[in-house]
């Protein structure tokens, strides 16, 4: 059997991807472009992917295909309708990456708070060297503690940042994206209201239609003026021109995004020509990515083949 792992350089260079080769003859592509899977795939069986589209007229054309794994969560990249049509079956892989994504959300918070890049980069210029004093405290900061921190999107992700802001001493309020009402130990208000009120900020949500574009300019000066702002869900979800205009009036007093409308972002993204740099922190859409939580996707992938092969149905979306 012919295994396609299509994106291995999405997974880092430090995992042992031979864990697929158990189950039949392994192939693995750094980076694999879609113009090329029509031929690529021909005698493939399971393919192994992140972020490739699978188009209903692709998977056509693919008469060995049984199997799409994703290395996510998210499926908006297959059709999984043509999918099912075609009898071709999906998995993906959930709960990975709550602690690395819930971690990582501090650090970008406690990074930005306490303004620790330009501390840094304050040292490593000189100035410190020749300051008159033992410190610095030109750039004040304030402590978590009795802040009130809003959370958008309460999946797996947004509750375990939930507990760990209220170990920091926040008092926590969520927003629904689902339109569901679930019992929480959180009191759940309106978008708005959370905006207004909170110290901090964070989006946890998935991207569908009633997430795209949920925070514009509008929604983003409701803030208040000493506030964060995160974003580790998907980054569709804000407008980034709306933010950049608001950062730069001054609303919220920072922002921290792990996500971007487009990927890699475009150096011509609003986020790059901002006027305020130092109240904006960046990273390559990183979040998920420790090796606990990729090792166990990896983990993950490999029991839902077995699965597969066994004729279970485990993690299936199709």
């Amino acid at each position: 059997m012919r295994i396609d792992l299509l994106d291995a350089a999405t997974l880092g260079d430090d995992l042992d991807l031979q864990i697929f080769s158990r189950w039949g003859e392994l192939y693995i592509h750094q980076v694999s472009i879609e113009e090329d899977l029509e031929e690529l795939l021909k005698k493939t069986k399971v393919v192994i992917t992140n972020k490739l589209v699978f188009s209903k007229e692709l998977m056509k054309k693919l008469p060995e295909l049984k199997l799409i794994c994703l290395t996510a969560t998210g499926y908006d990249n297959i059709d999984v309708e043509g999918a099912r049509e075609l009898g071709i079956a999906v998995t993906n892989v959930a709960g990975y990456s709550t602690e690395s994504v819930a971690q990582h959300t501090l650090a970008l918070l406690l990074s930005l708070k306490e303004q620790i890049p330009w501390y840094d980069k304050y040292i490593k210029e000189g100035k410190y060297q020749h300051a008159p004093v033992f410190t610095n405290l030109s750039r004040p900061w304030q402590e978590l503690k009795g802040k009130k921190w809003g959370i958008i999107g309460l999946g797996n992700i947004g509750r375990r940042v939930a507990e760990l802001a209220e170990a920091f001493g926040c008092s926590v309020s969520y927003t629904s994206t689902s339109g569901v009402s679930r019992k929480e130990p959180w009191p759940q208000i309106d978008l708005n209201r959370l905006l207004k009120e909170s110290h901090v900020v964070s989006v946890h949500a998935p991207l569908n239609d009633r997430t795209h574009n949920l925070l514009d300019y509008e929604q983003f000066q409701l803030m208040r003026d000493n506030s964060f702002f995160l974003n580790l869900g998907r980054g569709p979800i804000i407008s980034e021109a709306g933010l950049c205009k608001s950062l730069e009036e001054g609303k919220p007093a920072g922002a921290a995004l792990d996500v971007f409308s487009k990927e890699p972002i475009s150096q011509k993204n609003p986020l790059m020509q901002i006027n305020c740099p130092d109240r904006l922190i960046l990273t390559p859409h990183t979040a998920w990515g420790s090796l606990e939580a990729r090792n166990t996707l990896l983990q993950e992938i490999s029991l839902n083949i077995e699965a597969f092969l066994s004729g279970t149905k485990r993690n299936r979306v199709v």
